[in-house]
């Protein structure tokens, strides 16, 4: 049997597995991501790759990572965190180290591939996935296809305008979805919270060394585990404006399901709960017609792999 391998490009790690077609990943490869990008990243990709290949029979190379990609998903167009990878044609780079076609997917497209086709999506015919993450990433898949958009950058939910002269958002714009609903939005509601009444805060902040800036979307969880006010209160805020973009995304789009996925989705209900309750408050016509699903991500850290591996099937 022949088989696909993924490669997750993330922030601190290249992250590679062996997926047969039924989404289960059969070994993994790693190394760390290199700061200066460019050539020593393509060489750890290439690396990853080149170590699975020698124990399995391997037909093609997935690459997810975070950016813009060409639609015909050989050229990473422009990428905010990773240097030397604008305007790169890494079809060609990669497979000249590896010896095999290589295609890229952004990061959040192969993940919702992978949640819709072998994770919480499946059997459902139409499936978004937000990604809650430091900001907020996306992808959309119909009737068995991912949706990639003209240009290749579709479903950058994150970067939908909900507040006019809003927090500024490291894309350049104002008011950005990402900056009220994502895992940076939650702490920043938490740390607001704090600095108005600093003595209803004690526990959260005794789950850090006792100050503000030491407080980490962790540490928020754990609180709001154990029912503290503050942290139960930040993540319904974050609640309330993330069903408000589902319920705007659900007129636009009308998906059966909403998968949320991310580091903020191991808050699960504390974070679902509200979301849902949101949702039906915001969106329009409520009760008139049918109500997307919104459901926790089950493939976790391995979703992009496992989505990117299929795609490059």
């Amino acid at each position: 049997m022949a088989y696909s391998i993924g490669v997750d490009v993330g922030g601190t790690k290249v992250l590679g597995g062996v997926v047969d077609s039924d989404g289960k990943v059969l070994a993994h490869a790693r190394r760390d991501t290199p700061r200066q990008g460019g050539d020593a990243l393509n060489r750890a990709i290439a690396d990853v790759a080149l170590e699975l290949m020698g124990d399995f029979e391997v037909e093609t190379v997935g690459i997810s990572a975070a950016g813009f990609v060409s639609s015909d998903r050989k050229t990473m167009l422009a990428t905010p965190n990773i240097a030397g990878w604008n305007g790169v044609d890494l079809n060609k780079e990669i497979s000249a180290l590896i010896g095999l076609p290589a295609i890229i997917e952004n990061d959040a497209n192969a993940a919702a591939w992978g949640e819709a086709k072998f994770g919480a999506g499946r059997n459902e015919s139409y499936v978004i996935l937000l990604t809650i993450g430091t900001g907020i990433g996306g992808g959309i898949v119909t009737n068995g296809q991912l949706h990639r958009g003209a240009y290749g950058i579709a479903a950058e939910f994150g970067h939908m305008r909900v507040v006019p002269e809003g927090h500024l958002c490291g894309c350049g714009e104002r008011g950005c979805f990402e900056q009220y609903a994502s895992g940076n939005a939650l702490l920043r509601h938490a740390r607001e919270a704090v600095s108005a009444s600093p003595e209803i805060a004690r526990n959260l902040l005794s789950l850090g060394d006792g100050t503000i800036g030491a407080m980490t979307g962790k540490h928020i969880t754990e609180a709001a585990r154990s029912g503290d006010a503050v942290a139960l209160a930040a993540f319904n805020t974050t609640a309330q404006w993330l069903g408000a973009g589902i319920a705007s995304l659900s007129v636009l789009l009308d998906p059966a399901c909403v998968i949320i996925g991310g580091g903020v989705i191991d808050a699960g209900d504390i974070l679902l709960t509200p979301t849902r309750e949101a949702l039906e408050r915001y969106l329009p016509f409520a009760g008139k017609h049918p109500s997307p699903r919104i459901v926790a991500a089950q493939l976790g850290n391995e979703a992009g792999l496992v989505g990117v591996a299929d795609l490059a099937r």
